[in-house]
């Protein structure tokens, strides 16, 4: 007799609600703290402001992170406890209707009428909630919002990316500060899209084009309004 072999394939959206998070920190890490920086050197202050304005940015950015993150995402985990709750009741009150409606989801997916009856019922013969929260809600294990990891990892990717224009700050000289936060910070940011993408399985030059864009744009901007305010003040 045939014997079936199965085996373990790890996908990349087991991932998707962390690296979201994470990607989201450490880009607003980088880009929110190199565009402080820079505004804040190119208003011609000295070291020390400059870093306890960098600082400041880092705990103050990563708690913001992390409760942004949380609030978020806690919302979209209440809206789906919402649906989970009212198709619950609606088991319990219309199960016959529920069982047609699931047989309905699978006929437009390409079934037969009587082989989508038949699926249908083995689906829900243990669990009928868990089936129709994933084919007609579509909240599985997976991508269910999770509002505690999602903080945690922006609030700490926020910080790592924070850290970086922030080093800097006490090694480069600041004669040349500025241009050294903007070319090295553009090569974080470049590095946090193949980062991205390689976590992602996705292609990298399109998340490290789009990254570095705007990374680019948002310090450019900063600096440009540092160097207005520190010429009138």
């Amino acid at each position: 007799m045939p014997r079936f072999h199965f085996h373990y394939e790890r996908h990349q959206m087991s991932r998707i609600g962390w690296m979201r998070a994470a990607v989201l920190g450490a880009n607003d890490g980088i880009v929110s703290t190199a565009s402080l920086i820079i505004g804040v050197a190119a208003a011609s202050s000295g070291k020390g402001e400059i870093a306890v304005a960098g600082v400041a940015a880092l705990v103050a950015g990563a708690m913001s992170m992390a409760a942004g993150e949380y609030v978020s995402v806690s919302s979209q985990s209440d809206a789906e406890q919402a649906e989970l709750a009212k198709e619950r009741q609606e088991l319990i009150d219309l199960p016959e209707a529920e069982l047609a409606e699931l047989a309905g989801i699978y006929e437009e997916r390409g079934l037969k009428p009587e082989t989508a009856k038949e699926v249908a019922s083995q689906m829900t013969a243990d669990d009928p909630l868990r089936a129709h929260a994933r084919d007609e809600l579509g909240i599985t294990d997976m991508t269910a919002a999770k509002p505690v990891q999602a903080a945690i990892s922006s609030a700490i990717s926020f910080a790592i990316g924070a850290a970086l224009p922030l080093a800097l700050v006490w090694i480069v000289p600041l004669g040349v500060l500025v241009p050294v936060e903007a070319a090295a910070s553009l090569v974080f940011l470049a590095l946090l899209g193949v980062v991205g993408a390689k976590a992602g399985g996705a292609s990298i030059w399109r998340p490290t084009l789009r990254v570095t864009f705007w990374g680019a744009l948002a310090m450019a901007l900063t600096a440009g309004i540092g160097h207005l305010v520190g010429g009138v003040i």
